[in-house]
């Protein structure tokens, strides 16, 4: 039986992620109609920027230039939703954590959008590229005549971009981990094999199937992996200073 002052506690809990949860989607709402907004010159610059120059784009569907829109508010919106995202988690588990690794742990949110950035940048202007390029000239080598739509060449494009994006944002969801004590370097280090299977499967996945786009995009992968556990270790002995003092301090007390 939870006692009636655990199942309060446990309750409390629970509203307090909600509001944290209804926060982000307000967040998330206002910034995917800010996106909006801006969508049509974001457009613009990736019909110039990107592959879409080498294609004559159509519109299959009297929905497509709206949907491509808001796949591009929708972009906008994750992206300055993601690190208010990543702040409320912080406010969520830091009534548990010690004033130390309070503020440790704070300091990582800045740097979410800025690896955000550049994992889409990273995607965009190299994995993408070469996805188009591959998928092209097999088409050519069949001998069809390539006609897309413009929804399916946005959807391609941003089924590869996000969890790229997504995905350079390992080292600072390890280091956040580490400082709350969930995750450590040896753990990370026991992992390494998996964790390198799991990393190059995704390259594979998400790039043309020769070796050299494969080991161009597991390259990178493999060294956040390896940043990742760099990073731990250096919460992980702060960590152990950090306790090592306070026994100390607490040595000095009693004597």
């Amino acid at each position: 039986m939870i006692s009636s002052e655990h199942e309060m506690s446990l309750m409390e809990h629970l509203g307090e992620l909600r509001r944290r949860i209804i926060y982000v989607l307000i967040v998330f709402a206002l910034a995917l109609a800010g996106g909006l907004f801006v969508a049509g010159p974001v457009y613009e610059w990736l019909i110039r920027s990107g592959s879409a120059q080498a294609f004559q784009l159509n519109a299959f569907s009297f929905w497509d230039g709206i949907g491509i829109y808001m796949k591009i508010a929708m972009i906008i919106g994750i992206a300055v939703a993601l690190p208010f995202a990543c702040y409320q988690l912080w406010r969520f588990v830091s009534p548990g954590l010690r004033p130390q690794e309070r503020s440790a742990t704070l300091r990582y949110v800045p740097y979410v959008l800025l690896l955000f950035i550049v994992g889409t940048a990273f995607a965009y202007f190299i994995i993408f590229p070469m996805a188009v390029q591959f998928t092209s000239s097999v088409t050519k080598s069949m001998g069809l005549h390539e006609t897309y739509g413009i929804a399916q060449y946005f959807t391609f494009m941003f089924n590869i971009v996000l969890p790229v994006a997504l995905l350079f944002e390992l080292p600072l969801l390890v280091m956040f981990l580490t400082g709350i004590r969930v995750l450590t370097p040896i753990r990370l280090r026991k992992w390494r094999k998996m964790s390198y299977f799991l990393l190059v499967f995704v390259a594979v996945v998400i790039t043309p199937p020769d070796f050299i786009s494969d080991f161009l995009v597991s390259i990178p992968l493999l060294v956040l992996y390896e940043a990742s556990v760099f990073l731990s270790s250096v919460v992980y002995r702060r960590q152990l200073r950090a306790q090592e003092e306070r026994e100390a301090n607490m040595c000095i007390v009693h004597d």
